[in-house]
């Protein structure tokens, strides 16, 4: 094994931190590897939450050994995809670190394991869909939508969210809606402040 310097050494130290930290916030669906590339040969130097069946002291991959050949290949390499050896996708992100000489020392991979959310998202797309039969009916008897989409309509021209309005917006919003004859709707006032992020006792203030 070559021997490092101090300055790669401290960089590989820090990326073991990084990783470890990284490791336990995504845990268990992103594997997070450190790799160092003085040593081609036995560059993995750290894994966590191993989803790739890979040991440290483990070879570079093709990419870490571009990096290695070329100092201008790109540092950040971000939701590629990539693949388990067990046929599981993934989606990964390469970070390249150089040292002060501008040589490529060590990189940052992460490996999102794709399976479990596919899954998910197949039963998701399953409990959400609809029967297009003809047959229609709407529950919201309040014309609540038509209330929220009113105020959103009015953010959108104020270049902003509803509930980052500013309190005068927030007043000529309200007389807009009082003009347009939506305060006269049942439960008006308790959709205006849900909406708004607001007490009904502030949406009533801005009325005033």
């Amino acid at each position: 094994m070559s021997a490092k310097n101090d300055e790669a050494t401290n960089i590989l130290n820090q990326l073991g931190l990084i990783a470890r930290g990284l490791g336990e916030t995504f845990a268990p669906f992103c594997e997070v590897v450190v790799h160092d590339l003085q040593d081609p040969n036995h560059a993995i130097h750290a894994i966590h939450n191993n989803l790739s069946g890979r040991q440290v002291g483990d070879p570079a991959t093709e990419l870490g050994l571009a990096r290695i050949a070329d100092t201008q290949y790109p540092e950040v390499i971000a939701n590629y995809a990539n693949r388990f050896p067990d046929g599981r996708q993934a989606k990964s992100t390469s970070i390249g670190i150089k040292d002060s000489n501008g040589r490529y020392v060590a990189a940052l991979c992460m490996n999102l394991d794709l399976s479990l959310f596919q899954s998910l998202q197949s039963a998701m797309g399953q409990f959400t869909n609809v029967v297009k039969n003809g047959v229609t009916e709407n529950l919201d008897t309040s014309n609540a939508d038509a209330i929220r989409q009113r105020i959103d309509e009015f953010a959108a021209r104020q270049a902003t969210t509803p509930r980052a309005l500013k309190t005068e917006d927030k007043r000529l919003l309200l007389r807009e809606l009082k003009g347009s004859g939506y305060l006269e709707v049942r439960k008006s006032m308790e959709v205006i402040a849900q909406h708004l992020g607001v007490s009904r006792a502030a949406a009533y203030s801005y009325v005033k």
